[in-house]
């Protein structure tokens, strides 16, 4: 899209618009209803209790109870939802929910306040940008055939972030921590609001100087900072038709020295917390900024209309080790000694090199994200006789883009430092993809009596285009696609229902796939029984997605050759079922005291259904009946704690089996595989004074130190054990 397109595009859409997440909670009108209690939270308009489909929400106390900075920590309480490790830190998830690739999470619908997040969903889903979870309030994480609502990938389903709401009276609070590792927190938000206007200002600054070790004691940590400002306006409150335009905008930036070179296992089992010299310049740094502009119309009581006009765009530099010039790095740190690999291993352990192919490519990788769009969502609650409707219809236009600029420098190793090597600055990559798209969905909450069927649809129509700047050629695209899905659930007595779902999933090809390659596609059953009574919630779902093209777009995350960026993959038929199960209860001990609970666990086969070889590694040479990398059989999350008026305090354990991080069958424990991951944390919180409270969190309390992942180069550690402590003054 030309600039010009472009300016055209974002004034066409500033006629308004917005997100049913967004016009929920992220700035509830002064004379809305008082929230509902935790059952009652909907989706679709159903209440979590009816519906018909899996449907989890971690709420604003679970978040305060341990303050998690890193965002797998919270969506891994959910059944269903794995993550890969990476930088111990969560900058960049790897999320995965019911078997799909966690690899930057691209395989998820990504949303805050119900806006797609993601740098560019289409052009390149890959999450290189995640919001910090401090500002959150509550994070909803969707599944089953509800997940059509959202997109573009619907293999899974959505997560959508849910930021503070604009208070009704004058209201605030900061948040004051330090910890291990240098680290650091500020978090403050005020805001002010009445029947006409409203405003809300929060910023979040977290830093560490990292836990890892380089040999000249260089920072190894980040600094993330996050500014969000939001105000609604109604334009008259006693009017019958209600009329509000609301404005959210949102700056984030970061630095932070981070990289993808990891250890050979013998140099992890000897000190896990190191980083070989090699990587002590490489370092990540973004900036990003976001607008989205509601109008809000509500005409009747049962109608509401919600237009959103948005725009984010991300620039980020990633200076980082991409390999050596005559050998793989993945294949030096998985066998350092055979005879070709150890002179390269050498070299990472800081020892002279000797010749050119021992030099060490580093390079930026920049890349430049534009997401922007328009969108309407209407929401109706008619009666037909004596059935209810709960109807919600959207339509979105959507384009985003994605420009690359690769280039590499060679080094050489001397005396243990990094020496550039006088030679030509090499481009790898220099070509942009865009992507323009159509979605639109309807679905109908149909309730009669104890019945409630949910039939939905969703129509996904993509242009895209990628231009080989280097190569000077264009290719175009154009694909279109039709997502039908139905769920029931039946109440056989008003605690006990059962449930019941089949939808059809998509995830597209990225711009410049090769010819004949297909988007990914599946069909996915579920079915299970929920019980739901008080605060007391269980609840137990199989699932069964049914691939007719599982599919994987390269990145340099997994693992790929830069000729092989942002390029997709075709794995064919495959299968990935499991069963969740969860279960939390609140149980009160006298007036003040409480003691909740939360437990879930997930078990899960993933295998592909043909035999075929690939250049993507993490498919690799594939046969039949092999099981898919980074999908763990077994996971366990559990928490349990007191709370009172004056203090609190709260435990969680978090259980993840070994995972494969290559196809393959038979024992795990013959192949190459993360270690079985055991995490314990524990938090609790004192209240001094009225509206001011201390608390404390320990991560890892076992200091366990495990191998999360090899990907792409080498073997990575989780967090060690750190203790933090910070004050929290709420007026």
């Amino acid at each position: 899209m030309s600039p010009r397109t472009q300016a055209a595009f974002v004034l066409a859409c500033s006629t308004a618009m917005a997100s049913p997440a967004f016009a929920q909670n992220a700035t509830s009108a002064p004379t809305a209803p008082p929230a509902p209690p935790p059952q009652e939270v909907s989706v679709v308009g159903t209440r979590i209790a009816r519906t018909a489909g899996s449907a989890h929400v971690v709420r604003e106390k679970q978040l305060d109870a341990f303050k998690y900075d890193d965002p797998t920590a919270v969506v891994t309480q959910v059944p269903g939802v794995y993550a890969r490790g990476e930088d111990g830190f969560g900058l960049r998830p790897n999320i995965g929910v019911r078997g799909v690739n966690p690899d930057r999470s691209k395989k998820v619908a990504l949303m805050e306040d119900g806006i797609p997040f993601a740098p560019a969903p289409y052009s390149a889903s890959a999450a290189y940008f995640f919001p910090l979870m401090a500002r959150m309030v509550a994070v909803r994480v969707i599944k089953g055939p509800a997940a059509i609502s959202y997109g573009p990938q619907t293999v899974g389903g959505a997560i959508d972030l849910v930021t503070r709401a604009v208070p009704q009276t004058t209201s605030g609070a900061i948040d004051a921590a330090l910890g291990q590792y240098g680290y650091g927190k500020l978090h403050g938000h005020v805001g002010s609001g009445n029947e006409k206007v409203g405003f809300l200002v929060e910023g979040v600054h977290i830093q560490s100087d990292g836990f890892k070790k380089l040999p000249n004691d260089a920072d190894t940590g980040f600094a993330h900072n996050e500014w969000m400002v939001k105000g609604y306006w109604v334009v008259d409150p006693a009017a019958s038709a209600r009329n509000e335009f609301r404005l959210k905008v949102t700056y984030s930036d970061e630095l932070s020295n981070e990289t993808y070179l990891g250890l050979s296992d013998k140099d992890f089992r000897a000190d896990p917390l190191r980083r070989y010299g090699a990587s002590a310049l490489d370092r990540m740094q973004w900036h990003r900024t976001g607008i989205a502009f509601s109008h809000v119309l509500t005409p009747g009581k049962n109608v509401t209309v919600t237009t959103t006009v948005y725009r984010n765009d991300l620039a980020r530099t990633w200076r980082k080790v991409n390999r050596f010039r005559g050998a793989d790095l993945f294949e030096v740190l998985r066998d350092p000694t055979s005879p070709r690999n150890a002179v390269y291993n050498a070299v990472l352990n800081g020892e002279d090199g000797s010749s050119a192919d021992e030099n060490i490519l580093i390079g930026p990788n920049q890349r430049d994200f534009v997401a922007q769009g328009v969108e309407t969502r209407v929401k109706l609650e008619p009666r037909t006789g004596p059935l209810s409707h709960r109807i919600e219809y959207a339509v979105r236009l959507h384009q985003d883009r994605v420009d690359r600029r690769h280039s590499e420098d060679a080094f050489r190793m001397s005396g243990g430092q990094l020496v550039p090597v006088a030679a030509p600055t090499m481009v790898t990559a220099f070509n942009d993809a865009s992507s323009e798209a159509l979605s639109m969905h309807a679905i109908d909450a149909i309730t009669w009596r104890s019945l409630t069927v949910t039939p939905g649809i969703r129509l996904e129509a993509i242009r895209s285009s990628f231009i080989d700047r280097a190569a000077h050629t264009t290719q175009r695209s154009l694909d279109h696609i039709v997502l039908p899905g139905v769920g029931a659930f039946y109440s056989i007595v008003p605690p006990l229902g059962v449930l019941a779902g089949v939808y059809r999933g998509f995830s597209p090809a990225p711009p410049g796939s090769l010819q004949g390659v297909r988007p990914e596609t599946s069909v996915n059953y579920e079915g299970g029984l929920r019980f739901v009574k008080g605060s007391a919630r269980a609840e137990a779902i199989a699932f069964y997605n049914d691939y007719s093209n599982l599919t994987d777009v390269c990145t340099l995350s997994s693992g790929c050759v830069e000729q092989n960026l942002d390029r997709q993959f075709d794995a064919g038929k495959a299968r990935i079922y499991g069963l969740e199960a969860f279960a939390e209860h609140e149980h009160r001990l006298g007036k003040d005291v409480h003691l909740p609970f939360r437990v879930s666990y997930t078990v899960t086969r993933a295998e592909f259904l043909r035999s075929f070889g690939s250049e993507d590694p993490i498919f690799g040479n594939v046969k039949a009946g092999d099981e898919i990398p980074y999908v763990p059989r077994h996971q366990v999350s559990a928490s349990v704690g007191v709370d009172s008026a004056r203090a609190s305090g709260h435990v969680a354990m978090l259980y993840v089996a070994p995972m494969r991080e290559q196809a393959g069958s038979g024992a795990i424990s013959d192949a190459l595989h993360t270690d079985a991951q055991w995490t314990f944390d524990a938090s609790a919180s004192l209240r001094l004074l009225e509206g001011i409270s201390l608390y404390g969190n320990i991560r890892n309390i076992f200091d366990e130190r495990d191998i999360v992942s090899r990907r792409p180069f080498g073997a990575r550690p989780n967090a060690p054990r750190w203790i933090q402590v910070g004050v929290k003054a709420t007026f």
